[in-house]
């Protein structure tokens, strides 16, 4: 595509985007968002919104003092809110108060699914095409923002998805092509569905759509409280999408720009719709910018991204074989220290907070039983929450984690670990087998790793 959609143009211009542009360096970036933090305090802040989760530096607060995520990830946990069938509210009550004991204090969870045929998606769904909204689940998020302000949590809510168990961008592509997608879990043309999943970004009617989805969402009254979800202090974070890439491995300069420009057009928008919550993008890092650094700074050295997320997967990215974990372990964790270190050095140069959102690793020699030993994820799990306890104690934007995946209370009866729509829900979503990376309420030794990170990962 040779130039930007009007669109996205008018979005960009609209919050003065151009010192985000692509030759502009990031001292410019940083002094643009002072000039638009300066305008900001000019505004008396609303009384709602004085209890807002906010950014100072490379920090969270909250009522004025240091806020640190120590979050799971819970895709699900709004399906259980549902008042029809789908829901179960009484396992969500279960799974929250379990949660705040072990020092819980935010969940990552999918606010938009897309209705899709596929085998890898979850069952019903948000929207069943463009416009068309299940109001069902939509009272399962209202009862979920209730149910965790009960007990002081935070939450995260992103959007859409790049990959196929949410339905995600390949679903809206598929609703405006008439072409059926094709499950990548089945076909392994992973390049291909990357590519297809990722021409979203470049379809003005995709676009169009997406945007009224965010409206739909954003200004959103709850049904159970009647607050606006615009001034419910629950809400951290919204998030663009789940692990939005540029493309695939064959991506061009070209695309690349088309994707960040994406990132500003769409956090912008929210802004418009928003300007109090934060905004964050769901990215992966380094990793999810197709390997290259550069994309990955330039799509969040924007005032309209107000913090940094990236994810890790040892396992996922070939960096250890479960299969042989005594050989693979050392070389994996170089990596993962590596990985972590390159992404804090960017935070500090940006000066934003970096949330580690997404992390986790397999039961031992990848089984998916739930009685199975978790002996490497143990290990991983310390490693990584003692790297980035002494990176925030040494004053580094360290400011958080979400664990990769809480299944609670879910369990499954199925001999091959497959999901099928009426199961439990749990964290390890439709794609995978259900037991891969999740975290149940009986995986004792897990569970005391994260009570007594959770609990010394807080401001004394």
């Amino acid at each position: 595509m040779k130039k930007m959609s009007m669109l996205f143009i008018g979005f960009l211009s609209l919050l003065l985007l151009s010192a985000c542009s692509k030759q502009a360096p990031v001292a410019e970036n940083n002094t643009a968002k002072n000039n638009i933090a300066e305008k900001q305090t000019e505004v008396t802040t609303p009384p709602a919104h004085t209890q807002f989760v906010r950014v100072n530096g490379g920090h969270f607060e909250l009522h004025g003092k240091p806020y640190v995520i120590t979050g799971v990830n819970m895709w699900y946990a709004a399906y259980l809110g549902a008042p029809n069938d789908v829901g179960d509210r009484e396992r969500l009550a279960k799974e929250l108060d379990n949660l705040q004991s072990i020092g819980v204090n935010n969940l990552r969870v999918l606010a938009v699914s897309e209705k899709s045929d596929i085998n890898s998606a979850v069952k019903p769904a948000v929207t069943n095409g463009f416009g068309n909204y299940d109001e069902s689940l939509l009272q399962g998020l209202d009862y979920l923002l209730v149910e965790l302000a009960k007990r002081d949590m935070t939450v995260v809510l992103y959007f859409n998805n790049f990959w196929q168990w949410s339905g995600g961008m390949t679903q809206y592509m598929s609703w405006i092509d008439g072409e059926p997608v094709q499950d990548p879990n089945v076909t392994n043309q992973w390049e291909a569905f990357m590519a297809k999943s990722a021409s979203f970004y470049r379809s003005e009617k995709a676009q169009q759509e997406y945007r009224n989805t965010l409206k739909k969402i954003i200004t959103r009254v709850n049904t159970i409280n009647g607050k606006a979800y615009v001034d419910d202090a629950t809400i951290m974070s919204w998030q663009l999408a789940n692990e939005p890439r540029p493309g695939n491995s064959q991506t061009t300069a070209e695309e690349k720009q088309i994707y960040i420009d994406w990132v500003h057009a769409a956090a912008a928008y929210i802004k418009t719709l928003d300007p109090y919550h934060l905004v964050s993008s769901g990215s992966e890092g380094e990793m999810g910018s197709v390997n290259d650094l550069d994309v990955f700074v330039r799509a969040h050295a924007t005032p309209v991204i107000d913090y940094l997320t990236y994810h890790m997967w040892i396992r996922n990215w070939s960096w250890f074989d479960k299969t042989k974990p005594a050989e693979t372990w050392p070389s994996a964790w170089e990596k993962a220290q590596h990985y972590m270190r390159m992404h804090i050095d960017i935070a500090k140069q940006l000066n934003k907070p970096l949330v580690l959102e997404e992390f986790g690793l397999d039961r031992d020699m990848g089984s998916y039983a739930i009685d199975s030993t978790t002996e490497y994820r143990d290990n991983y799990f310390r490693g990584v929450f003692e790297f980035m306890l002494t990176s925030l104690e040494q004053g580094e934007p360290s400011a958080g984690y979400n664990i990769w995946a809480w299944n609670g209370y879910g369990r499954t009866t199925r001999a091959n670990y497959w999901w099928q729509e009426g199961d439990d829900l749990m964290g390890d979503p439709p794609q995978e087998e259900q037991g891969m990376y999740g975290v149940f309420d009986t995986d004792a030794s897990t569970i005391a790793i994260l009570k007594e990170f959770n609990t010394r990962f807080q401001p004394k």
